[in-house]
């Protein structure tokens, strides 16, 4: 029996390859949610749709405060 040529193997492999990736199942798209927020960060928004049986919780309204000021109010190093 003769060695099968290196082109033919590669050719071979290749169409297995394509024979394979054309049986697979294809995956369903992600359902997308509209948000009354704009993203004003600049990195990427994460909404997830409401869910009937989750529990309401009640946030607390904290304003933010800048990095810097928490700083100067902080002890000094030694």
């Amino acid at each position: 029996m003769r060695p099968i040529p290196a082109r033919t193997a590669a050719v071979l492999a290749l169409a297995g390859a394509f024979a394979l990736a054309a049986c697979q199942k294809e995956e369903a798209a992600e359902p997308t949610t509209e948000v009354e927020t704009v993203d004003l960060s600049g990195g990427e928004l994460i909404a997830t749709p409401a869910d009937e049986e989750a529990v309401g919780v009640d946030l607390p309204e904290t304003p933010m405060t800048p990095v810097d000021s928490a700083v100067e109010t902080s002890a000094p190093a030694e």
